[in-house]
């Protein structure tokens, strides 16, 4: 039997706390001698990022033991949104070389970034953790410790001796102390650097050795098999990783690199993740054809496509934005033999034989591949989702002869125990928009679905365009909670990846160049027209929301267009000016790509802000904003309210203690999304069920 009431008001089994408290944060997992180490988000203890490990139970859901104790977190601030933050190895590791001297049974040393103070530390299980980095010098202009690390990298060098490297993020200014760049901007350097495991930096910073000069960023030290010489990448203001990089090979001499040979890359060709598949052959991915694909180098025959000519697989990306340091596309299994990620739309898996450029790929149901460990016997731990899985950790088996096979993936561990019945969840469907200066965006579409009920004969539903962040990044076809506590309550969803998502080439990237607050709202604009037009949402009740660059297209569709009728913007852009100098130094020129060289381009720094076309704002607006936020400042969201008040547009505005870009903790996820909920009703024209009544600002 069904059950018709009006778009917005069914009942649904989706709570706000369910999505606060039953979801899990999963992260990448690491193959510790034989157990399974990974790490989880802990809402209920302010969302901190605890180490755990597989107690063995091989049951589905089985919590794990707790490595990490409280309150310490294991998440780094390099370029603020952080990366790999902890690593594992085995006992007396860095003991001149004699690890394999000591028991095997005696517990590993794990080393981690602790998120409050940004200093390495080391923790033997069971015991105190002990810091191995200093405490940096205060540096105002930091906003925070002024000494950073990320992506732990273990190595062995030309004579045994065994060490970690680590990105650092170095705020000081170097020996003379802090001082500013010719354009005015507080000086910040990066590089790789040896940290002793004997914790003789913890006080003396002079014990930690640099091991490549210092570069703007830096990013995947990929040290040789015999220990000889060093690969990494580096690129400087204004570009992006996705804009342009460049691949370093230097002979690492007495523990150090020099500048060495930049063998691939330049300022408009990204090259991401070199890894070693011999002493001689490296291999790496860029974009120079257009696509991010496999490219290997050696000093012999130089720089030179993996695919070959007419490959199936050339046009598919074999990588993504480098938002998070120490993310990987691809394990080297042997000096032929490649695991490689790759797709459009959404993620696929398969084996890249080098010699021959052919990829085979392998059977999976997973359109999201978030981490993968590689480790004996071709035990493989893969995270991901797909469209009828909620993201998890799952464990397969990898065969390579006599041709690559995967094994069904087993859940490890899922992020959600408390899944929703699959009849409240949503079916996504990949559309292609076609544009009217030619090309066509991308997006998928969640229509309103729960089993046993229906909207009103000759209703049409509310539909929310939810844009997402960067804006160089990506949604794939996954299955969302936040998408399904919408649509099973009878609103419609559309996931929009507008011009300058990755995913669809170097050109669809490039499309934003210069085009930021023109490009994603015609997108935006397009494919919401394309629902209406196909009979598929109503015209009158189109919402729109998102957070940091996707709140900005959210306050740009809402002033420069027509088209909606109330959005919701989380932490989100809404001037460029100040924006420019507040931001964080990752991002801090981010935006002369995207819209133009400062000062030389300020018209457009003004004509593009949201914040200058408030008078043309005729509806109602939600601002979500953390207090703590270093990327995009709470003063953004201010000034948009500000404006709001100014013109007596109803509006609310929530400011959440404690939270930085992204919000963890159970009491504000809730807050949030139930406000959003209440916003969208008393603007759209519904009345929802179960949630606390906003109160808007109507000036």
């Amino acid at each position: 039997m069904t059950t018709t009431l009006p778009f917005g008001t069914w009942p649904s089994p989706i709570t706000a706390e369910q999505m606060a408290s039953g979801g899990t944060r999963l992260g990448g997992a690491q193959l510790v001698g034989d157990e399974i180490w990974w790490t989880e988000g802990i809402a209920t203890e302010g969302g901190r990022i605890a180490i755990v490990r597989s107690t063995g139970s091989g049951a589905e859901g089985a919590a794990p033991e707790v490595v990490l104790p409280a309150p310490y977190n294991a998440r780094s601030r390099v370029h603020e949104y952080g990366g790999s933050a902890w690593t594992a190895v085995p006992a007396g590791f860095g003991d001149h070389g004699d690890a394999d001297d000591h028991d095997s049974h005696e517990p590993p040393l794990v080393l981690f970034v602790d998120f409050a103070s940004q200093r390495v530390h080391s923790l033997v299980p069971g015991h105190e953790p002990h810091p191995l980095t200093p405490v940096g010098p205060e540096v105002p202009s930091a906003h925070g410790p002024s000494l950073r690390w990320a992506c732990p990298t273990p190595v062995t060098l030309e004579d045994g001796t065994r060490e970690v490297w680590w990105i650092c993020e170095d705020h000081t200014g170097g020996a003379d102390g802090p001082r500013t760049d010719a354009d005015g901007a507080p000086h910040v350097e990066r590089y790789i650097a040896a940290v002793p495991l004997d914790g003789s930096a913890a006080e003396d910073p002079a014990a930690i050795r640099r091991v490549t000069p210092a570069s703007r960023f830096v990013a995947a030290p990929a040290l040789s098999p015999d220990g000889t010489r060093l690969a990494w990448i580096s690129w400087e203001h204004p570009q992006m990783p996705w804009d342009g990089t460049l691949l370093h090979v230097a002979p690492l001499i007495d523990g150090q690199a020099g500048t060495g040979e930049i063998v691939a890359g330049a300022t408009d060709v990204s090259v991401l993740q070199p890894a070693w598949l011999d002493e001689d052959t490296l291999l790496y991915l860029a974009d120079d054809s257009g696509w991010w694909t496999p490219q290997r180098w050696s000093a012999e025959d130089g720089a030179r496509p993996v695919l070959p000519g007419g490959s199936p697989h050339a046009e598919r990306e074999f990588a993504g934005s480098l938002w998070m340091l120490g993310t990987i596309w691809m394990h080297v299994l042997d000096a032929d033999r490649v695991l490689v990620q790759h797709g459009r739309d959404a993620d696929a898996l398969g084996v890249l034989t080098v010699s021959t450029g052919v990829v085979t790929d392998l059977d999976q149901p997973l359109t999201l591949i978030s981490s993968i460990a590689v480790g004996e016997g071709g035990l493989l731990v893969i995270g991901g989702a797909s469209p009828t899985a909620f993201p998890a950790l799952h464990t397969a088996r990898l065969t390579l002869d006599p041709a690559p096979a995967l094994s069904p993936l087993q859940v490890l561990r899922s992020s959600r125990q408390d899944a929703p019945d699959p009849a409240a969840l949503p079916a996504g469907e990949s559309i292609e928009v076609p544009l009217a200066g030619g090309g066509v965006v991308h997006a998928i579409v969640y229509r309103p679905r729960q089993d046993g009920f229906a909207g009103q004969d000759g209703e049409l539903p509310p539909f929310i365009a939810r844009v997402h962040g960067g804006p160089t990044s990506h949604v794939p076809p996954v299955l969302s909670l936040p998408v399904a506590y919408y649509t099973s309550r009878g609103l419609g969803v559309v996931e929009v990846n507008y011009g300058g998502s990755t995913g669809h080439g170097r050109a669809y990237r490039d499309r934003l160049k210069g085009q930021w607050g023109v490009v994603d709202v015609q997108d935006t604009v397009a494919v919401m027209e394309h629902l209406v037009s196909a009979g598929i949402a109503d015209g009158a009740r189109l919402a729109i929301e998102g957070g940091s660059a996707g709140g900005w297209t959210t306050l740009a569709c809402l002033t420069r267009t027509d088209t909606f009728a109330a959005g919701v913007s989380s932490f989100g852009v809404a001037e460029l000016e100040s924006f420019r100098s507040d931001t964080h130094d990752f991002e801090s020129r981010y935006i002369d790509g995207l819209v133009g060289p400062y000062p030389e381009r300020r018209d457009l720094y003004v004509e593009r802000a949201p914040l200058s076309h408030v008078d043309e704002l005729e509806c109602p607006v939600l601002l979500l904003q953390g207090d703590e936020d270093r990327i995009v400042p709470p003063s953004q969201s201010e000034m948009f309210r500000d404006a709001l008040a100014a013109k007596g547009i109803p509006h609310a505005y929530l400011l959440f203690e404690g939270e930085q870009h992204g919000f963890r903790q159970s009491a504000t996820i809730i807050r949030a999304t139930e406000a959003a909920l209440s916003f969208y009703g008393q603007v759209l024209g519904f009345t929802p069920l179960d949630v606390p009544v906003l109160d808007l600002d109507r000036g």
